[in-house]
């Protein structure tokens, strides 16, 4: 149904569009698209999307520079998981040499794994492989992008370990893993990301060993690594003069002492930090983070009473229960 919508779509965009009789699309690109298209093992609703007879800068998922006509993005997003999409990722996307967006997404019946063509992409800002049936290994050679602002590979079969080569990408802001099935140690290197650092999305994983204390040395606005089997200290990634925003490090085997940290008191807006084996006492500092608006520190080790002159009581009994000897409102009085 959403296919046949899209066709309706663009068939309007045929019929009125001022290029309909004009080609405003490279000849080189447009063949690359349709190579690409032939190489998809599609349905027959989908092969009528692109229609070698109109300009392919308004074909759907397309998107062309409006100085140069030059396709620079390819970008296969849906709403919706869609099955209309099978086989690999085509490799006739390298003819493709001025594409600057790259994006399969919610298309679980794309599988094999990150095709090595990619890396002739050398104008790659955004490489968006999301919500499919990727798997294999996170491939070394997407260190190589230049100009690589976002990577997400999340929600995947991906397996194996990071590539310690991805702190080598010397423009990206985000960084997405999560949601796969990696193993192995957050790679030391990751600490010299060029500064203040990206922000870092590894939850869901089957990450091990301590969180490397090089990225204390960072100053990222969020980082989740949550949903691993991650061990030791993780003190060093709170900083009062820091501009995190989110930090998420639950359920690992964490446990480090909770009264000693120096907490981003301006920015901060998500912690979570339940199912750990964190220690010592909520501090009072806790109170002046007046941008909270997520909070959850139960299933932990924690002992003495919730601070109770500032708002933590607004986060309701289950951000603190199921601690040591934690005690004061909303939980029950201390004896």
């Amino acid at each position: 149904m959403l296919l046949e919508s899209l066709v309706l779509c663009f068939l309007s965009l045929v019929l009125l569009s001022p290029f309909a009789t004009s080609e405003q699309c490279n000849p080189q690109d447009k063949k690359a698209l349709l190579e690409i298209k032939k190489e998809f093992n599609t349905s027959e609703v989908l092969q009528n999307l692109w229609n070698p007879k109109t300009d392919c800068c308004i074909w759907v998922w397309i998107e062309c520079d409006p100085t140069t006509n030059r396709v620079t993005g390819l970008v296969m997003k849906f709403d919706e998981p869609s099955n209309d999409i099978v086989g690999h990722i085509p490799s006739s996307v390298a003819q493709l040499p001025y594409l600057e967006h790259l994006e399969f997404n919610n298309l679980p019946t794309l599988t094999g794994p990150i095709n090595p063509v990619i890396s002739n992409l050398k104008h790659l800002k955004y490489l968006v492989i999301s919500s499919t049936g990727i798997s294999g290994q996170v491939p070394s050679f997407l260190s190589g992008f230049q100009n690589l602002e976002l990577l997400d590979l999340s929600l995947n079969s991906l397996t194996g370990t990071i590539p310690s080569t991805l702190s080598q990408l010397p423009k990206i802001t985000t960084l997405r893993l999560d949601n796969n099935k990696l193993t192995g140690q957050i790679p030391n290197s990751f600490g010299s990301f060029r500064k203040p650092g990206p922000e870092i999305y590894l939850s869901n994983n089957r990450l091990s060993g301590h969180i490397p204390a090089s990225l204390g040395q960072l100053d990222l606005e969020s980082i989740d690594l949550s949903v691993n089997r991650l061990e030791g200290d993780a003190s060093f990634l709170f900083g009062s003069k820091k501009r995190t925003r989110i930090l998420d490090l639950s359920r690992n085997l964490l446990a480090f002492d909770l009264s000693k940290l120096d907490l981003p008191n301006k920015s901060l807006t998500f912690l979570h930090l339940d199912h750990n084996y964190i220690y010592g006492k909520i501090p009072q500092v806790l109170n002046k983070v007046n941008a909270l608006e997520r909070f959850n520190v139960s299933y932990n080790l924690l002992c003495g009473e919730i601070p109770q002159t500032g708002d933590l009581q607004r986060f309701g009994v289950f951000a603190f229960y199921h601690n040591k000897c934690l005690c004061g409102s909303p939980l029950p009085k201390c004896k």
